[in-house]
């Protein structure tokens, strides 16, 4: 008797994604290069819209949700509870799900690119949206935007490696998607853009920008068409730019800069500080959850993203922030409010820390936004209680989030057009060209990195705006060391070296001991009398010729250094030591050819 065939919807879904793919592949044989590209970004702008669309959604919803239940039951822990769960839910997951580890932060998309050759985890195209949907939907304070931008970069890259293209469409394509993801969230695509140019990508030429803007213009169509309007981020209540009040603004950008220093430092202390943490997985995500739950019960504005209580700022409505809370008696004082709202833009940096340092997943573009947002409010609403002007607290609370956008993350122009976009218009223009320039300049003065990327770029795993550096920093070091050497010892006579001599067309001897330690070099340019006397080389010692070497190339260090010993030394070959042990030589010719062809390579056309 035959076997019923049963219906799987799993089977289903593999069975129609084959032939999408087949027909993808088909299309690329149709297409040309440059036509296949642009159908390309459209698919992976698509993508990355329909993870921001999950993400905010579910956050939204959870969000909403404590609301009414506050409202219900006027519970005084729900909102502390919240995040706890969340946070306990999301190590959970990444410990028995996604192998134990999952990368943080949209570092990780310039490592790929500067080291990975524009390849990322093909898992990072789901993990991102699991995790981080439960601690920031569920109260985490932290942002969805470097989920999504990791997301994004992840349907780029792994979509290029499926249907094999090169490295420089690779690299492409995942700028398409966090581009594509920027604009989807913010239904901003010129901020989109901006922003994959800025932070991910270091070379490109003017022919690139279509495709990139293709991938930002479709994600932030997708999201409009999809998304509700009360899900997305934006203003419509702004005020014309007065130029009176231009001091003011310095005066803000100044401040964005010095606080966008406190935020980045701060951050990365909190965050060593639980990489050294010997709990394991649970205990630690009880332990940084608990203190995020307690902070959120004294500063219930810290539950989730924080966009609401921006929008509650711009409204000039700071008495809504302590509703419910227990400084709710003190609404009536605007000094006890204007306490309450700077306490909130200091404490955030913490939220976030023990967001992330806990185990959960999430960014830190969103707490800058909010971090800037209570600073610009700070900044109108003090001088507006003291008498000296009367500041448009709305236009000042989005400007100061540009400041902070600018002086965290390094990307002036994302911050200005970003504020621009989400306020539907230009009218804030000269104040955020202002506030974003003065507080990039301040915070570039003490942090030469982004505050992101800084300890990869410390160690050279990230580009930089330095193009000799980023070309030098994507070579492999281990493939430029050349290890068919003739080793010689100090027992060697003459005549076993001369022999060398003639059987290899090396111009350098590394003489080492029994250990592979190198004691010298043997120069044959400076042996070349005694090597053309029988009597010499019958009554020379090998330590007699020895040379030590001018520099050392250590195994660990970077191209960049590499060539500062080369040019220090004069030298053409360095012999390179891995904990003290000779491994062979580096020809800086052989470094220069390199750099060249990388260099065709990675111009992004």
């Amino acid at each position: 008797m035959p076997r019923k065939k049963t219906f799987s919807f799993k089977n289903l879904i593999h069975k129609n994604f084959r032939r999408l793919e087949q027909f993808i592949f088909l299309l690329k044989s149709l297409l040309t290069p440059r036509q296949f590209i642009y159908l390309s970004c459209v698919l992976v702008g698509i993508s990355s819209a329909l993870a921001v669309i999950i993400l905010k959604t579910f956050a939204h919803w959870v969000y909403k949700s404590s609301q009414k239940l506050d409202d219900i039951f006027h519970l005084p822990f729900s909102n502390s509870t919240l995040p706890i769960i969340g946070i306990i839910i999301t190590v959970i997951i990444i410990k028995k799900v996604l192998d134990g580890s999952i990368e943080k932060g949209t570092a990780q998309i310039m490592y790929a690119v500067a080291k990975k050759r524009g390849i990322m985890p093909r898992k990072q195209m789901f993990a991102q949206i699991i995790t981080s949907s439960f601690t920031v939907g569920m109260g985490g304070s932290a942002g969805l935007e470097s989920p999504i931008t990791i997301t994004g970069a992840a349907f780029g890259s792994n979509y290029a490696q499926n249907y094999r293209l090169s490295y420089k469409d690779r690299t492409l394509l995942l700028a398409c998607g966090v581009a594509a993801g920027i604009g989807a969230a913010f239904n901003a695509p010129i901020a989109g853009v901006l922003f994959a140019i800025e932070v991910v990508l270091a070379e490109i030429s003017i022919t690139a920008f279509i495709p990139i803007m293709i991938s930002a213009a479709t994600g932030a169509l997708v999201s409009t068409v999809m998304l509700n309007e009360d899900i997305l981020f934006s203003f419509k209540k702004v005020q014309f730019f007065d130029f009176h009040n231009l001091p003011y603004y310095i005066l803000l950008g100044v401040l964005s800069g010095f606080v966008s220093i406190n935020y980045a430092r701060t951050f990365r202390k909190i965050e060593h500080y639980f990489a050294k943490l010997k709990f394991n997985y649970i205990n630690k995500a009880l332990f940084g959850a608990g203190i995020l739950g307690i902070l959120i019960f004294l500063f219930p504005s810290l539950f989730g993203e924080g966009y609401e209580s921006i929008k509650i700022l711009a409204d000039s409505n700071p008495e809504r922030l302590v509703q419910n809370t227990v400084f709710e008696r003190f609404q009536e004082s605007k000094w006890i409010l204007l306490l309450f709202v700077g306490s909130t833009m200091l404490i955030k940096v913490y939220a976030t820390s023990f967001t992330l340092g806990a185990g959960g997943n999430g960014g830190n573009f969103a707490p800058s936004l909010f971090v800037g947002s209570y600073l610009g409010f700070c900044v109108a609403y003090f001088f507006n209680i003291m008498g000296f002007a009367k500041l448009p607290i709305g236009n000042f609370t989005l400007v100061g989030m540009a400041g902070i956008l600018s002086g965290l993350f390094h990307a002036p122009l994302t911050a200005i057009f970003l504020i621009a976009e989400i306020t539907g218009g230009y009218n804030l223009m000269v104040p955020l060209m202002i506030v974003s320039s003065v507080s990039f300049a301040i915070s570039k003065r003490f942090e030469p990195y982004s505050f992101d990327i800084k300890n990869l770029a410390d160690k050279g795993e990230v580009f930089t705006d330095n193009r000799d550096t980023n070309i030098l920093n994507s070579i492999d070091v281990s493939k430029l060391i050349q290890t068919d050497f003739k080793p010689i010892s100090l027992s060697n006579s003459l005549e076993e070296l001369v022999q060398k001599i003639q059987e290899s067309d090396e111009h350098i001897f590394p003489v080492l001991d029994e250990k592979n330690n190198l004691l010298g070099l043997v120069h044959l340019d400076e042996i070349r009398p005694i090597v053309f006397s029988q009597f010499k080389v019958k009554y020379t010692a090998v330590e007699e010729i020895m040379q030590q070497p001018k520099e050392i190339i250590f195994y660990d260090e970077t191209l960049e250094t590499i060539m500062d010993k080369f040019d220090a030394s004069e030298c053409k070959i360095l012999p390179v030591l891995k904990n003290g042990i000779f491994l062979g030589f580096m020809h800086k010719q052989l470094i220069l050819e390199k750099y060249r062809h990388r260099l065709k390579s990675m111009i992004i056309e």
